[in-house]
């Protein structure tokens, strides 16, 4: 079987499930990975005979896209941030929008000298602890999750991405404090409302894990409420809290945040223009 032959075999298989912009850029990422052709190397190779080996790799991959798996679970890897990532099943595959969330905080930090620490709560493949230690050699980066798998995948992560982050398993709703001061608490948590579920795509659904996902519909602020609790004793003068939020309760968190004693709260939108990110200081003076 041919380069062309296989491309072609994918539309097929695929073009019901998927649209095209989706199932052709499938087919060259696969590509790069199992024949290391990029898009224009297999411009330039359709003729050529693939080996069994290869064939029955594309063959299980293009199984798993009908199955609606993510493709980055099929490749094992994601980028964000200008990093790469592992990503499994135990891990969410990381979003755009988070990727500002750690660009809102970078800029926050861009001009001061001294060192910082920063809590990751829920970390999941690590990606904004990570991406925050890349970027920041004066931090001093924590990131917690209550998954001993997602623990595991973020330090490979870590590892891979060249920086040190300690990493800690403990369920942050059974946490009566934490451990030390910050500077800065960053949480991107569960917040998808089981109501909410009709909206979500299969491929995330029935694949990503729903303990990082989804929470209650009776109490969906469960986690920014703990979290906020806990910033307050914990976060330095001046520090900064940060959370990504459910684009349909901006203005509940918001509220709750300010009820418990935080005077400035800023509501961001993201670059689809949904309500998704808050940034909140807690003077510990008033």
């Amino acid at each position: 079987m041919k380069v062309k032959d296989i491309r072609t075999d994918f539309a097929n298989s695929l073009s019901e499930i998927y649209e095209p912009e989706e199932f052709l850029p499938f087919f060259y990422m696969l590509s790069e990975k199992i024949l290391n052709l990029s898009r224009v190397d297999v411009a330039m190779n359709l003729e050529k005979e693939l080996p069994v080996k290869e064939i029955d790799q594309f063959e299980k991959a293009k199984r798993r896209l009908m199955d609606q798996e993510p493709i980055q679970y099929i490749l094992g890897h994601t980028y964000f941030y200008g990093l790469s990532f592992i990503v499994n099943k135990h891990v969410l595959i990381p979003r755009p929008e988070t990727e500002e969330l750690v660009d809102w905080i970078l800029k926050d930090q861009k001009n001061k000298n001294n060192s910082v620490n920063i809590l990751d709560v829920g970390t999941g493949s690590g990606c904004i602890a990570i991406s925050l230690a890349k970027n920041l050699p004066n931090a001093q980066v924590y990131a917690m999750d209550i998954s001993e798998k997602a623990i595991e995948v973020a330090k490979e992560n870590a590892k891979q991405n060249g920086v040190s982050v300690k990493f800690i398993q403990e369920d942050i709703l059974g946490a009566e404090d934490l451990f030390q001061d910050f500077d800065v608490i960053v949480s991107n948590p569960p917040y998808v409302r089981a109501l909410e579920k009709k909206e979500i795509k299969p491929n995330v659904l029935h694949n990503e894990p729903h303990q990082a996902l989804f929470v209650s519909d009776f109490d969906p602020l469960i986690f920014y409420n703990k979290i906020t609790k806990l910033s307050k004793r914990r976060l330095t003068p001046g520090g900064c809290l940060y959370f990504e939020i459910n684009q349909y309760l901006g203005s509940e968190t918001v509220d709750m945040i300010k009820s418990l004693g935080y005077g400035s709260v800023v509501l961001r939108r993201d670059l689809y223009g949904n309500e998704r990110m808050i940034r909140a200081r807690f003077n510990k003076n008033i």
